[in-house]
């Protein structure tokens, strides 16, 4: 898609273009941003914090080195050479059409535009550009940096092969891009949630349910289900064995019944304001808006990884976004290793908040759980991916040695170097050890034993030839590798008080 390193540019660094930066940088794209409030640098760089933290709890997969952050003093200086550009600014027609037309004129005549827009369409936001093939929608949803969704809107006028490059980098940064394939104000997203933001607003407004009851009710009912399954499918099963045709029949009748006001809005007076301003409040209560911002990222990365196992929704482009990652990692390792014969760098890490005790050093858990996710990675180093998994065979951990050598406290860097120490038909011996903190010391080892099985016969088999062969070639640059002389060594027998 793009042949030279990418650069991005964001105009506009508020909650929106803040999130996009965020989702840039850690996915090691260099931004140029522009944006003129004076307190831009500090919000957009709190997000960046925030969604830092959270990519780390996503994801164990290594993530590229992160990208390089530019703020600039013009629209001109952010987009020059910028081959992405996203337009995040504030949500006024006239403001968005004057800088996509500015945009227009600085940016690289092959530059793909996106604009963050909730509700204009495609059309409406070209009406000053001279050639709008190359701009469409690309409207994210909050927090940006986290949900993979967004919505890819064409004008009339936009290209197919913008269409598709944009779908093809937005992929690469772990988003779902949705193509809409009609332009409509509102786009999908926003209709839908309309809909019910003005039901909510009537329920409060007569007296009906408060912000709290409002929230709960989706958050303890439908939003689960919505969660993971969406609307028409969850509808689908409520329909029992004959489906979605009976759940019409059922149902549809009601549609007529004067139920909703979907097409009203009750005035927001002062006093109604007031109601929903004091009733989100007291909800919301001691949380300051960063420590829900923190919870809400928290509560999406545990349901998005709880998906992930299920090869569900999110989880399923969470998945197919860590295969990527690993698969760069491994290219990389891989030019390196064909030139210097080193242990393979394949994992590396933080000391996170949740891998502490109460002494702020790295349980001990943890530490078989860092070698868990190296274990991993060697394993789709030599091309254990999901392709092999799905012919019934993989390699399962049958014996761990592990070697507590050093602490290391929250917040240090990890790293962990892999070396083969032996291989056969069905059998693999690998040795890990973490360095880290911040002298980069040896921390621990891990030693396994892998056995190759057939899944379906839960007995062990000979490996694949293109894994053999993985090994083979990993083994011609590790065999002249010093082994350890703590390598095979099992626990010495020690004479206890009492024994």
């Amino acid at each position: 898609m793009f042949e030279k390193p990418v650069i991005t540019a964001a105009i506009g660094g508020g909650v929106i273009g803040g999130g996009w930066i965020a989702r840039f940088l850690l996915n090691g794209y260099d931004v140029q941003a522009f944006d003129l409030r004076p307190d831009s640098h500090r919000l957009v760089n709190e997000v960046i914090a925030n969604a830092e933290r959270a990519l780390r709890r996503l994801t164990h997969a290594p993530l590229p080195a992160r990208g390089n952050l530019r703020f600039v003093s013009s629209v001109a200086e952010a987009v020059s050479g910028a081959d992405y550009i996203q337009e995040s600014v504030p949500e006024r027609l006239e403001l968005k059409q004057q800088l996509l037309a500015e945009i227009e004129q600085f940016a690289l005549s092959d530059a793909l535009i996106g604009s963050s827009t909730s509700g204009f369409r495609p059309s409406q936001l070209a009406e000053r550009m001279e050639t709008s093939e190359r701009m469409f929608v690309a409207h994210p949803f909050n927090p940006v940096y986290i949900l993979p969704a967004v919505e890819i809107v064409p004008g009339p006028a936009t290209s197919q092969k913008a269409v598709e490059r944009a779908r093809s980098f937005l992929t690469k940064l772990g988003m779902k891009p949705l193509v809409v394939d009609k332009e409509i104000d509102g786009h999908i997203a926003d209709r839908l949630l309309e809909a019910v933001w003005r039901e909510a607003l009537w329920l409060v407004n007569d007296g009906i349910a408060t912000t709290q009851q409002i929230d709960d009710v989706i958050r303890y009912g439908f939003g689960l289900r919505w969660a993971q399954m969406g609307l028409f499918e969850t509808y689908r099963i409520a329909g029992g064995e004959a489906g979605m045709k009976h759940f019409l029949a059922q149902f549809a009748p009601a549609l007529d019944w004067p139920w909703t006001k979907l097409t009203n809005v009750p005035e927001m007076r002062d006093e109604l304001i007031s109601r929903i301003a004091d009733q989100s409040d007291a909800q919301s209560g001691d949380h300051s808006i960063r420590d829900l911002e923190r919870i809400r990222d928290d509560n999406l990365v545990a349901i998005i990884s709880a998906l992930k196992f299920q090869l569900w929704g999110a989880g399923e482009t969470l998945e197919a976004y860590e295969n990527q990652l690993y698969r760069n990692a491994a290219s990389y390792v891989e030019s390196v290793t064909q030139v210097h014969g080193k242990p393979l760098a394949l994992h590396s890490d933080t000391v996170r908040d949740d891998y502490v005790d109460y002494n702020g050093h790295m349980t001990e858990s943890r530490y078989l759980h860092v070698f868990g996710e190296a274990t991993d990675a060697f394993l789709r180093y030599i091309g254990m991916g999901p392709d092999y998994l799905a012919t019934g065979r993989s390699m399962y951990t049958v014996e761990t040695h592990i070697r507590h050598v050093r602490e290391v406290k929250i917040g240090q860097p990890l790293r962990v170097e892999t070396r083969l120490l032996g291989y056969d038909n069905k059998r693999a011996r690998i040795l890990h050890e973490m360095f880290g903190g911040p002298n980069d010391e040896l921390l621990a080892t891990g030693e396994h034993m892998l056995l190759h099985v057939d899944t379906i016969k839960s007995a062990a088999s000979d490996m694949g030839a293109s894994l053999h062969r993985a090994l083979t070639a990993m083994w011609g640059r590790h065999a002249s590798l010093d082994i350890p002389d703590y390598a095979g060594q099992p626990i010495r027998a020690i004479k206890m008080d009492g024994a």
